[in-house]
């Protein structure tokens, strides 16, 4: 369904923001994404060059990412939730909307 896909998208981006970018406090300035992929068997595996306390800090972070952006984004939501309606009940209504009309409903 879409909020899984939404969920495995927000995920791998947060990954690739604390393994491969160097995005994390807590882990730094630190490639953790070595690329390697292992055909075992069936399956693709990735081997890895740390240890399993690192992947388990990885792992807190990027759940911390994603749930920081999840209360960022709910709060946006909330806070503009009449004209989340508002749009909603005009795009019911008329099925497309401009950006003129999607702009008036933040003037109105």
């Amino acid at each position: 369904t879409g909020a899984s896909s939404d969920i495995q998208k927000a995920t791998m981006r947060a990954r690739s923001m604390v393994t491969r970018f160097g995005m994390s406090e807590k882990l730094g300035l630190i490639n953790y994404d070595d690329g390697q992929e292992v055909f075992i068997g069936r399956d693709f595996g990735q081997t890895r060059s740390y240890g399993e306390e690192t992947a388990n800090a990885i792992d807190d972070e990027v759940r911390s990412i994603v749930q920081k952006c999840y209360e960022e984004a709910k709060e946006i939501i909330l806070k503009h939730e009449n004209i989340l309606h508002k749009c909603a009940d005009l795009l019911l209504e008329k099925e497309r909307i401009t950006r003129e009309e999607f702009e008036g409903l933040w003037e109105a």
